[in-house]
């Protein structure tokens, strides 16, 4: 492979022609044609994107996980994480950014996204399975947002954002009715959101599922039960998985060494890093990346 891979493409912007421009929607046909098919390298954005797809062929690999693209489906793609869709054939559909700035301009809080079980920053990111009704409500709200966002209408900024927040909506809904879900005492929303966000911050120094149940002021085991419950790994699973991931990121897209990165994940010992790395994986970190290049 002659390109080398090394640094992963960082998308900083919605729309990078114009500044401040802090949403973007575009059809999937659109840019198939503008790209003229060729496929776009993996790469990363620091906004949230929505795919809505009528019809596609092909894959969608976001963290290194590969989905198979088929018709009426929705992808979430969380800030940070890494994807690329690998198209056979021209795509139907939509493609939507927006930034955390989007989201606090139209009243939208963060804690709306984050309560949404859409917006996995690593681990599984199946997408969602609308049925036909479904499917046709999204469908149309993208519909309205792509006309207000190619208008010149007063306030159409907050149209888009209205829609926005009813697509998300209609979305949420849809895994809400999933049946592991239906059960559950919602009270253990805000234990999890504040788990996410512990292990966000400290996962690369801290891999104890003890050292996150004390600054929750809760026992291991009431921690594990309610993660279990919810998101149907435990909290020991959940903090690995996002080892993991970063793990990943790191070996495909620097060019740290295996004991650069042990060190940086909070590893005493490399050779540790890549028990770790090989028991999740079935691969040794070395390989990982020639295995990725290959697929």
């Amino acid at each position: 492979m002659g390109k080398k891979m090394s640094s992963v493409k960082i998308y900083q912007e919605v729309n990078p022609d114009k500044e401040n421009v802090s949403f973007a929607i575009s059809r999937m046909e659109d840019i198939y044609t503008k790209r003229k098919g060729k496929v776009d390298e993996p790469h990363r954005h620091n906004y949230y994107t929505v795919l809505i797809i009528n019809k596609a062929k092909g894959l969608h690999k976001i963290d290194f996980n590969t989905y198979k693209l088929s018709n009426q489906q929705i992808f979430f793609v969380a800030p940070g994480q890494v994807h690329q869709v690998i198209e056979t054939e021209k795509s139907i559909g939509f493609v939507m950014t927006f930034s955390n700035q989007f989201l606090v301009e139209n009243s939208i809080p963060l804690s709306f996204i984050e309560s949404l079980n859409l917006f996995q920053n690593y681990g599984q990111s199946p997408p969602l399975m609308p049925n036909q009704v479904q499917f046709n409500a999204i469908e149309d709200f993208a519909k309205n947002i792509l006309k207000y966002f190619n208008s010149d209408a007063d306030m159409k900024r907050l149209s888009i954002g209205a829609y926005l927040k009813l697509l998300l909506i209609e979305c949420n809904n849809i895994c809400a009715i999933n049946p592991i879900e239906s059960d559950i005492d919602t009270s253990g929303d805000n234990l999890i959101r504040a788990f996410k966000n512990a292990v966000e911050n400290n996962y690369k120094k801290e891999h104890s599922t003890t050292f996150y149940a004390h600054g929750l002021y809760i026992t291991p085991d009431h921690l594990n039960r309610t993660i279990k419950d919810k998101i149907g790994k435990t909290a020991k699973e959940y903090i690995q998985a996002r080892i993991i991931t970063e793990a990943k990121r790191l070996l495909y897209f620097t060019d740290k060494s295996n004991k650069e990165i042990a060190y940086e994940l909070g590893f005493n010992e490399p050779a540790n890093f890549s028990a770790f790395f090989k028991k999740h994986t079935q691969l040794p970190p070395s390989n990982f990346k020639k295995s990725e290049i290959k697929t």
